[in-house]
């Protein structure tokens, strides 16, 4: 593994692989693989109040989303509850995240991505949350109980 201090974007760290540096020593980084090919954002419709997009926000969008939600079989929960690499802090990325995978991963050829659509942690509006499809980058508010993929990422 890559020592902290000489982190580069794409570097195999903290149990996934680089795609964010925050240039304190901290970032992102996301799962070897994908958690789903196809699981729902929720199944039905409510406001979950988990509306950040910014960096930094997945992580408490996450949380927001299993507190309201519950026990389930969805996105959120997926990666909330997700055990990897010895790491048990998993989030469902928000949209910017997700954006950050796709620029600095996908399109680098890094990170072994499909070319279909992933959830964010990013609710629209009481019945879509954000996707992006990494064939060619295009994010679009998309209804919940539509399949698509996971990659849960982790801070560190």
């Amino acid at each position: 593994e890559a020592k902290k201090s000489t982190l580069s974007i794409g570097d195999t760290y903290a149990g996934g692989i680089v795609f964010y540096l925050d240039g304190k020593g901290g970032g992102l980084v996301a799962a070897p693989s994908d958690q789903s090919t196809g699981i729902q954002w929720s199944s039905g419709y409510s406001d979950t109040g988990a509306t950040a997009t910014g960096i930094g926000r997945g992580k408490a969008n996450t949380a927001t989303i299993v507190s309201k939600l519950g026990a389930g079989n969805y996105a959120a929960s997926l990666c909330a509850n997700l055990t990897l690499g010895g790491f048990k802090d998993w989030f469902l990325p928000s949209k910017d995240e997700l954006d950050l995978m796709y620029k600095n991963l996908k399109k680098q050829g890094l990170g072994s991505f499909g070319e279909g659509w992933l959830w964010s942690s990013s609710q629209d509006y009481y019945s879509l949350a954000f996707t992006q499809r990494f064939s060619n980058g295009v994010q679009y508010n998309t209804d919940k109980n539509n399949g698509y993929a996971v990659r849960a990422v982790r801070a560190f």
